[in-house]
């Protein structure tokens, strides 16, 4: 039968109300499940369910923000009667309502959703056209709910969910096809999937220590990239899995001119400087965020990995596999690296990284195979200086020559689904930065008072610090010392943010 509405805000409430993330999985699962599709039922009703939980609609960008929902004045439903479907039908023809008097016919088209929707749906409609949907439900916890509530194992169904890059058909593929039908999905070339990420050592002994024999790369301070390519036909996404072809046209034609039919490529677009030094990563971004792309400055593609290649995935074959044939497909841009398992290499490796004008090397296991989206053992990120990718989490006011700025920033670092503070900074905030604070913080705003705005999580930024320390001021037990803005991170979401493990283990003994 089709599912109402209603249950699935009761799940979205009864998740927000606790903070343990078993329970989490355990109400999703149990609502997930419920939604198992009978003979005459819907099958893609999870597919809505997943996209509603996770505050973001199968269909993407809708266009309602928060001026035209505030202003509809319709008298709610007194039981409720809306459907999944019945919303996910309303969200198409809100996405598909354009051109003149749209503004009218979406009014129009919200008054007769919010008059059929109680008032707790209501409350729920609204914080899901202006992104607030804000239960703890995201990607990974689904993902774990899915696989409780179709009884497949939880690898199986994030492996599918980031082959395919969506989790709301992820969840229909195992309500209706369940293990077999996931372990089908397979890479598709034009489809992006998320990217394997590292974890953090101090140094390249430790981090040998750590992953044995290892390909020592050079770490750029560039905007990663992945090209897909079929044909003629190019793509490229951002790390956020945002498509940003259109904006490197030097790299499409680079990627045109190797000798494959079909690819997929991990790897970095730079920015060089009239000297041919690499530029700092907000200028990269910039020359990326441009509509007209890297016709202004040299922007330049390095790859570091190859997932597949004509008609092959490569994804379940050791690193060492996978750079002998990028070295054959893309020798002339690979990323300099060397092979050992010799901390004196692997150190001489990490200071010519750094002679070259780049931030450090990178550190990954010869047997490793891609996992696309996690953030294991196998790959280390080495820096000379610490660096952590941290969320702010509030801004407070500026005084003195920062006065109608927005100024100290609360920093925290990610705790599974939840972040933490871990310290606050004003350093390294230039005037340009603090003007940019000061314009775009206040649109991601979730409460104020006489001091500060709280922000909801949004911002990555890279702070630079001498270390941590044992405090008892902050929930995480450690707080930053000596922390300096380096940049924001534009390409990075609150899910990319170091973890307070990762934080806490720059403690020194």
């Amino acid at each position: 039968m089709p599912a109402l509405l209603a249950d699935l805000v009761a799940t979205s409430q009864a998740v927000g109300a606790t903070s343990k993330r078993k329970e989490k999985t355990e109400l999703l699962g149990a609502y997930l499940a419920e939604l198992l599709p009978g003979a005459d039922d819907d099958p893609h009703q999870a597919t809505i369910a997943v996209g509603l939980l996770v505050g973001e609609p199968r269909q993407g960008r809708i266009g309602v923000g928060w001026s035209a929902v505030s202003k509809i004045d319709a008298a709610p439903a007194a039981e409720p009667s809306l459907t999944l479907a019945d919303v996910d039908h309303a969200i198409a023809e809100l996405q598909a309502t354009s051109g003149p008097g749209s503004v009218a016919r979406r009014a129009g088209l919200l008054t007769e959703l919010f008059s059929s929707a109680t008032e707790v749906e209501v409350d729920f409609l609204k914080r899901l056209f202006v992104g607030e949907v804000r239960q703890g439900a995201l990607g990974g916890l689904l993902a774990d709910a899915i696989a409780k509530a179709n009884g497949v194992p939880a690898k199986v169904v994030r492996r599918a969910a980031m082959l395919s890059g969506d989790l709301g058909t992820t969840a229909a593929v195992a309500a209706t096809e369940g293990r077999s039908g996931l372990e089908a999905i397979g890479l598709t070339v034009g489809t992006a999937i998320q990217p394997m990420l590292a974890s953090t050592s101090a140094t390249v002994a430790e981090a040998l220590a750590e992953t044995g024999e290892a390909s020592v790369e050079w770490k750029l301070d560039g905007a990663r990239i992945q090209v897909h390519r079929e044909g003629d036909a190019v793509r490229i996404f951002t790390r956020n899995l945002n498509d940003i072809t259109e904006r490197l046209p030097t790299v499409v034609e680079t990627v045109r001119a190797l000798p494959v039919a079909s690819v997929v490529l991990d790897g970095e677009v730079l920015a060089y400087g009239a000297d041919d030094r690499p530029e700092a990563f907000q200028d990269t971004m910039s020359s990326v965020s441009r509509d007209t792309g890297d016709t202004k400055k040299s922007l330049q593609p390095f790859f570091f990995d190859i997932v597949h290649v004509d008609g092959r995935d490569l994804l379940d074959l050791p690193l060492g596999e996978r750079l002998s044939e990028l070295q054959r497909v893309a020798g002339d841009f690979r990323l300099p690296a060397v092979t050992t398992v010799d901390p004196a290499v692997g150190e001489r490796a990490l200071a010519e990284a750094l002679e070259a004008g780049h931030e450090g090397a990178m550190v990954k296991s010869i047997d490793s195979l891609y996992q696309a989206g996690r953030r294991g053992k196998s790959w280390r990120k080495v820096k000379p200086v610490h660096t952590l990718d941290l969320v702010v989490l509030a801004v407070e006011r500026g005084h003195g020559r920062r006065t109608g700025w927005w100024s100290n920033l609360h920093l925290g670092a990610r705790d599974g689904d939840e972040f933490v503070m871990v310290g606050k900074t004003f350093k390294g905030l230039t005037d340009e930065l603090l003007r940019w604070q000061t314009e775009n913080f206040p649109t991601q705003k979730a409460s104020e008072d006489d001091w500060t705005l709280y922000l909801k999580p949004h911002f990555v930024v890279e702070v630079a610090l001498d270390g941590v320390q044992a405090s008892s001021k902050y929930p995480g037990g450690v707080a930053l010392r000596f922390a300096r803005v380096r940049h924001y991170r534009p390409d990075k979401s609150p899910q990319d943010a170091d973890t307070i493990q990762t934080v806490q283990s720059l403690r020194k003994p």
